[in-house]
């Protein structure tokens, strides 16, 4: 299936001259474009909101710097998904995995790019929306250290986790892309120090960590200072757990006017979340909360300036398209597994493709102290080159 939103048809030209002259991106349907309706994924949202009259941040950054727009992708439901399957919109197809699901909630964005359609393309990560994706589709793909763009004109879902991303299916764009997105030289610096998370690692399904084992040796020729760590004491489950807590709770805040005014109709996946958001106890709030701090201050003590913690992305590659609701629920929480600590910590990740699970890719995934998003990216430059 198509990865662009049904009955759009548009194009953008880039600034002639700017330093992504050449190359052609599109938009997930939660980015802003002036004189066309934000669709979110759902289809009573563009009818009950404005159509917005100025370009979102990340949209305006790369018109500016040359690049050309040419159409918005398909989003899980108001990006409240993992898998990349919109009740309403349909899947966009992944062909790395045909057959498969392309991730989500960023499934369109990362589909674009995979099938050739696009050079890059503009996504967002609350809970791993950028970097399951990335994984599935064997993509490269980013979730910057949240805070640190700005996100004027991007459909928020959980403010404290909330971040925009991109992908390219090749380091090179991928660095020329993120130079003008993060605004900043990828200078030839590349980490000192590696850690290994044992946990993580050790959570992935056997094959998908074997899988990326030879990534990971790559890795390991470039940064020869290494050692193996568990990233999670109180365990990989608990983080996901509190992020499950936070990011609910958020995601009703931040659309209970729109929902109490107009009543929209959801796919029941999302509107159970939405309700269970609704109804989490204080108590439970303040746990998850807690359960944050520990996790910023656990990666704060495992990533000083100049060392990266690689994991594996995902703990598996795609699952099939079409499988049923208790079928699909234990997946997503294991995804969230190795996904909590973005939304957590707000570190940068980078995701590596390379490997591959009985033909479907799976990602090696570089995380860093916060700020050091450029490094990471100029290390999966040295990566594709070694």
């Amino acid at each position: 299936m198509s990865p662009f939103v049904p009955g759009t048809d548009l194009r953008i030209e880039g600034r002639p001259g700017g330093p992504l002259s050449g190359l052609t991106f599109a938009a997930k349907d939660l980015f802003d474009l002036a004189g066309h309706p934000t669709g979110g994924g759902n289809p009573d949202w563009a009818r009950q909101n404005p159509v917005p009259d100025h370009h979102a941040w990340a949209v305006r950054t790369l018109l500016d710097a040359g690049a050309t727009l040419i159409g918005k992708t398909i989003t899980d439901e108001v990006s409240l998904g993992i898998l990349g399957e919109n009740a309403f919109e349909g899947t966009p197809l992944n062909p790395a995995a045909p057959g498969h699901v392309p991730g989500g909630s960023s499934s369109g964005s990362a589909s674009a790019v995979a099938q050739g359609l696009c050079d890059t393309a503009l996504g967002t990560d609350t809970g791993g929306s950028v970097r399951v994706p990335a994984s599935f589709c064997g993509l490269y793909g980013i979730r910057p250290t949240h805070g640190r763009l700005d996100l004027s004109g991007m459909m928020q879902q959980a403010p404290s986790s909330d971040t925009t991303g991109w992908f390219a299916r090749d380091a090179v764009t991928f660095a020329r892309v993120s130079a003008v997105m993060l605004d900043e030289e990828i200078s030839p610096a590349l980490p000192t120090r590696l850690v290994v998370a044992t946990d993580a690692f050790g959570f992935a399904e056997p094959a998908t960590a074997a899988a990326v084992a030879p990534v990971l040796e790559r890795l390991k020729r470039l940064v020869p200072d290494w050692r193996e760590e568990v990233m999670a004491p109180a365990g990989l489950v608990t983080w996901a757990r509190a992020q499950r807590t936070l990011q609910p709770v958020e995601a009703w805040q931040t659309f209970q006017e729109w929902i109490e005014r107009d009543n929209p109709r959801f796919a029941f996946s999302v509107a159970r979340g939405l309700a269970l958001g609704a109804m989490t106890p204080e108590a439970e709030r303040g746990w998850a909360a807690l359960v944050r701090q520990e996790a910023r201050g656990r990666l704060r003590h495992l990533l000083p300036p100049g060392t990266v913690l690689a994991i594996p992305t995902t703990p598996f590659p795609a699952p099939k398209a079409g499988l049923p609701l208790p079928v699909l629920t234990p997946l997503r929480d294991a995804i969230l597994c190795l996904c909590a600590h973005g939304g957590l910590a707000g570190h940068p990740q980078v995701t590596i493709p390379g490997a591959t699970v009985e033909g479907r890719p799976v990602g090696l995934s570089l995380i860093a102290a916060r700020g050091a998003d450029a490094m990471l990216v100029r290390t999966a430059l040295a990566m594709e080159a070694s």
